[in-house]
């Protein structure tokens, strides 16, 4: 089991073998990409589904959003003035998809819903191009603490 759901979002994409690794909040030093960062944006309660709130044992749903960042090198050098497309195109669709409507089962929490959001696509800086995916992860709110092991 992760102990967060940016750890289960990195488990559900490294078991899928694009051979690019997942990170949360960053990635090693002097990792060279292609690489993956996952980080959470925040949790957002969904009032109209959390029940009665006189009731201390009643369900609180949430919503969590997280970025899950493609960082891959735009270009690479093949001689002293020519460089070719480094870029793995249609990768981070590829990934949305693996993430939309999957399970987590590594969660801490039972999740109900993952739905990928956005895709956005930065412009090139530093030789690096980086798309991110904006992902809502539906839950009850955690009532205990998970401790990594």
């Amino acid at each position: 089991m992760a102990a967060s759901i940016e750890g289960a979002i990195k488990a559900r994409l490294e078991s899928l073998a694009f051979g690019v690794p997942a990170f949360r909040d960053g990635p090693r030093e002097g990792q060279s990409p292609p690489f993956i960062v996952i980080q959470q944006q925040g949790i957002t309660a969904n009032l109209r589904a959390s029940g009665d709130f006189g009731d201390p044992d009643a369900e609180v749903e949430v919503t969590e959003v997280l970025t899950v960042d493609l960082i891959q090198h735009a270009r690479v050098k093949t001689g002293a003035r020519v460089a070719r497309n480094a870029e793995r195109y249609g990768l981070a669709e590829v990934i949305a998809t693996a993430l939309h409507g999957c399970q987590l089962p590594a969660a801490p929490v039972p999740v109900t819903a993952v739905a990928v959001k956005d895709i956005d696509r930065f412009p090139i800086s530093g030789n690096r191009v980086r798309h991110s995916i904006t992902v809502e992860v539906h839950r009850p709110l955690s009532r205990t603490e998970v401790i990594p092991a």
